[in-house]
């Protein structure tokens, strides 16, 4: 059978713009296709990149209202400046992910929505193209839970909040995950009375307990977060909205000028017509194999939309495996053991692995942490920013299981973890690197040392040691 294509890719975030690209450059004939009016997805217009423009232009305001007393109409225009700058940075980047430069490659684009009509075939837009591969990578969007009233409101979400001009003087938050919890801490930094309402008893469910302890107690000193507190009705209220909420079984009121929506992602999959190709689907995402394939081999999913984790470098990862295997026909496995990410909040939070929690049920006690306090470190010592923890899970034999830090640049300084995870190498072996003084990396060595510590000079070995030095030296 004749195709029109070797490969088709549905999506042009990262994971799609990673496939075509490598597709492209093995010499496969390559179509993608992207219903937005830029390349770049999510991360680049309503994630990773305006998110981290918007938390350093917001760390730098509450920099200098340490230093000067700030007024409503220097945080009206520092706001605005912000997103202005926030703007400016996606633009940068987008740039760098033009259409031109993939047309370049010899690959043909099409700005449309697409479905498939079968196994082979996709309508896009008005036309229909054949192919004989595919990998879908079409993201995910906010998920809006069903609460009384939400319809009657003019919310936020991550994909909105950066069209923002004028400064809100405070802002209800629903979610206080990763998202809800950044773009939470940037608000408040800008001028904004932020009040955090989290389901659960934390905030950041999926960190280290300890870390999220941290974590909570420093971000409250800058903003409000209600925990066990579920939202059950919006309404309307002035030029604002009015949330009714429940909080350990009490029920309450709170009003605001803005409300973010921020409680979790769902994966851009119904238009896809999923059903006239044969892919599975499940709770809500395309079913996948360890090598990116669905159920039908010829078809891969990779990104948000295969439920796996919601990073834009995991895309990028499961885009190189699945560009190997669709296109040269090998058979490489994705995995996630040692995919680290990080919070953007101030301190940062960084997560590697298993949480302690997690470790400590599936090794018992072949588990080994190791654990420094930032206050215990010259370098954070001399920078005033002593507030954090590091902490490193091993085995028995040294084996990296998670590493969990909270710290200032602690997703910079904390992948040292990560590369010696990575490179099979045992948490001792940092002991063994030369690290210049007093850098802030410093601190991972100080937590490497503790590892001889435990297994040196509280073992056998070390009476023995101490038996030689006596007796024979």
């Amino acid at each position: 059978m004749s195709f029109d294509y070797q490969i088709a890719v549905i999506g042009g975030g990262s994971g799609g713009l990673t496939v075509a690209a490598g597709a492209a450059s093995f010499g496969a004939k390559v179509a993608l296709i992207e219903r937005k009016p830029h390349l770049g997805g999510d991360c680049l217009h309503y994630g990773c990149m305006p998110s981290k423009a918007l938390i350093q232009a917001a760390k730098e305001v509450f920099e200098t209202s340490k230093y000067q007393q700030l007024t409503d109409v220097d945080y009206d225009r520092l706001f605005e400046g912000a997103m202005n700058r926030v703007e400016e940075a996606v633009k940068d980047v987008q740039d760098h992910d033009s259409k031109d430069r993939f047309v370049e490659l010899g690959i043909d684009l099409f700005e449309a929505e697409a479905f498939f009509e079968d196994e082979h075939t996709l309508r896009v837009g008005d036309r229909r193209i054949t192919a004989k591969r595919f990998v879908v990578s079409t993201g995910s969007s906010p998920f809006i839970p069903p609460i009384n009233g939400v319809d009657t409101v003019d919310y936020l979400t991550n994909e909105t909040i950066f069209s923002l001009r004028k400064r809100p003087r405070s802002m209800v938050v629903i979610g206080g995950g990763i998202i809800g919890v950044e773009l939470s801490h940037a608000m408040s930094r800008l001028g904004v009375e932020v009040t955090v309402l989290e389901g659960g008893d934390k905030i950041l469910s999926n960190e280290d307990g300890e870390i999220t302890d941290i974590a909570q107690r420093s971000i409250t000193k800058e903003l409000h977060v209600l925990t066990n507190a579920t939202a059950d009705r919006i309404d309307p209220f002035e030029e604002g909205v009015k949330v009714s909420y429940t909080k350990d079984g009490v029920q309450n009121v709170i009003q605001a000028d803005r409300l973010l929506i921020a409680t979790g992602r769902k994966a851009n999959i119904e238009s896809l017509n999923l059903e006239q190709a044969g892919v599975e689907v499940s709770n809500g995402s395309i079913n996948v194999d360890s090598s990116l394939k669905t159920s039908q081999k010829h078809i891969f999913a990779v990104g948000d939309c295969n439920g796996s984790m919601p990073f834009t470098h995991v895309a990028g990862m499961e885009g190189k495996i699945a560009v190997s295997n669709a296109v040269l026909g090998l058979s490489r496995k994705a995995s996630y053991e040692k995919i680290p990410w990080v919070v953007y909040t101030s301190p940062e939070i960084y997560h590697l692995g298993l949480t302690e929690q997690e470790a400590r049920e599936k090794y018992g006690d072949d588990l080994l942490t190791f654990k420094t306090k930032l206050s215990n470190n010259d370098r954070f010592m001399a920078e005033r920013n002593t507030e954090g923890l590091v902490k490193v899970l091993t085995t028995n034999r040294g084996k990296i299981v998670g590493a969990h830090a909270i710290g200032a640049g602690a997703g910079e300084w904390m992948q040292e973890v990560g590369t010696v995870q990575a490179l099979n190498k045992k948490f001792q072996a940092i002991s063994n690197i030369i690290h210049p003084y007093p850098a802030r990396n410093n601190v991972i060595s100080q937590t490497a040392d503790l590892y001889w510590r435990e297994k040196l000079f509280g073992s056998r070995l070390n009476d023995i040691i101490r038996w030689y030095v006596k007796k024979l030296r």
